[in-house]
């Protein structure tokens, strides 16, 4: 029940880090395939930027989050429940890697197959529907409607990064 309190109080760093991991891992993987570099490129540049995009998030959100404190103590307004920012970056930092590595397992676990990119849109497209649907869990809503919403915006991305990727190739 403790667990259950604690991520309702930091739902917005959690989805909000997981979020971002599926979608930035998956725009790279997308990217990397639009310019035909190889499974090994997608796994380097994937995990690279998988722990480095992560940490980043993590430090962003710690930072804001302490802004708003200050903020919120200097304007005399009282908070409802209190938000660590140190707990709140913890929570970014592991749902943007623990999501976010779905788009890169296909190439660990089936690195010698021309399908990685078939399995890992797969992949992706589900962890973006289940994120947005097991939101509602929390904040209500519609599962449909917001595991819809993310998978949209997640599809938009990858679609820019490859046909991005397929630019660049190109011009070699």
């Amino acid at each position: 029940m403790a667990y259950l309190k604690l991520l309702t109080r930091y739902i917005k760093d959690a989805v909000y880090g997981a979020n971002d991991g599926i979608i930035t891992t998956f725009a790279i993987v997308a990217s990397v395939e639009g310019a035909n570099l190889g499974n090994m490129a997608i796994l380097v540049v994937g995990f690279a930027s998988l722990f480095a995009d992560g940490f980043s998030m993590a430090s962003s959100d710690f930072l804001a989050n302490k802004a708003e404190l200050a903020r919120k103590k200097s304007n005399n307004l009282e908070e409802q429940e209190k938000h660590n920012p140190k707990i709140a970056a913890l929570f970014t930092f592991l749902a943007f890697v623990i999501v976010g590595i779905i788009p890169l397992a296909p190439y660990f676990f089936i690195a010698l197959t021309s399908n990685s990119f078939v399995f890992s849109g797969i992949a992706t497209g589900l962890a973006l529907f289940g994120v947005g649907a097991l939101r509602t869990k929390l904040t209500g809503g519609n599962p449909y409607l917001a595991g819809g919403e993310m998978l949209l915006i997640g599809g938009a991305a990858a679609a820019v990064a490859f046909f991005i990727g397929g630019l660049i190739d190109q011009w070699q």
